[in-house]
């Protein structure tokens, strides 16, 4: 098991938040809090960066929308950046492809820790 991570890094062009390990039913309110902390605007768009996460079950998907509803009520846009395969798949059966601008971004799997 690998614990859930979130980093937090503001950029000239928003706030993106990484997260890694593993993302389910005991670890999804952890997000939750982090996102809905988060201040985001017009300007001070979200980026997800899922790049190092292991796993994740239908509460990580549901905090995702949390996040897309936080960044929604601040006017703000939310991109998922590199979605492992399982996640990708379940946002495609779901439809949340649709509701979430996914992109490729720089696969964050194979960094080292300095990278993280």
């Amino acid at each position: 098991m690998n614990p859930l991570t979130t980093t937090v890094q503001e950029t000239g062009t928003g706030t993106v938040l990484r997260v890694a390990g593993e993302l389910d039913y005991s670890t999804a309110a952890e997000l939750r809090q982090v996102v809905t902390g988060l201040t985001l605007g017009p300007d001070r768009p979200l980026v997800l960066d899922l790049g190092r996460l292991d796993f994740c079950d239908s509460s990580g998907i549901t905090a995702f929308i949390v996040a897309r509803n936080h960044a929604t009520a601040a006017q703000a846009r939310i991109t998922l950046v590199n979605v492992p395969g399982p996640v990708l798949r379940v946002l495609h059966v779901t439809g949340l492809d649709q509701v979430f601008t996914l992109e490729p971004g720089t696969d964050t799997r194979n960094r080292g820790a300095a990278g993280s």
